[in-house]
């Protein structure tokens, strides 16, 4: 407590104190009878306000320069988007059609099986593919990875 004043009165009575000063300060700066900008009107009556920055730019360039010519042609009616063509490889959704594209044999390594399903994936993976054939693709994903697992296993044995 400072001079029998808790700290949060003190720190109240500085502000309302720093507040008169700044009142003080702000009347010393004015200039009595001005109350209004110098700015009120434009040539022609208009205020600030209404007249826009970028009128000055149209004033200077003038009217449009319309050129007569033939009559514009009519927009053609909005087509249907063409649906997209799904890549052949996603048609093949069988464990076997995939094996035979996976090529997978005994003597491949586990590094290679990885790169394998690595380059798979970037043909394969359903986010890369249209909606319409993520659910193929994520049959091809699927049946990828479980092969590959299966074969990485197989050389742990």
């Amino acid at each position: 407590m400072l001079f029998k004043q808790s700290l949060f009165q003190s720190v109240l009575d500085r502000l309302d104190g720093e507040e008169e000063a700044a009142e003080q300060e702000e009347a010393a700066h004015r200039i009595r009878g001005l109350n209004v900008s110098f700015a009120a009107t434009v040539l022609g009556g208009e205020t600030p306000d209404t007249h826009r920055p970028d009128e000055a730019y149209r004033d200077n360039l003038g009217d449009p320069v319309i050129l007569p010519g033939p009559d514009p042609e009519p927009e053609p009616a909005p087509q249907k988007p063409e649906l997209p063509i799904m890549p052949e490889h996603l048609a093949r959704t069988s464990r076997e059609e995939v094996a035979a594209e996976l090529a997978i044999t005994s003597d491949l390594t586990r590094e290679a099986l990885q790169e394998k399903r690595r380059s798979f994936a970037k043909a394969n993976h359903p986010d890369s593919v249209a909606a319409l054939f993520r659910e193929q693709a994520t049959i091809r994903m699927t049946l990828a990875n479980q092969l590959i697992d299966e074969a990485i296993r197989r050389l742990g044995r």
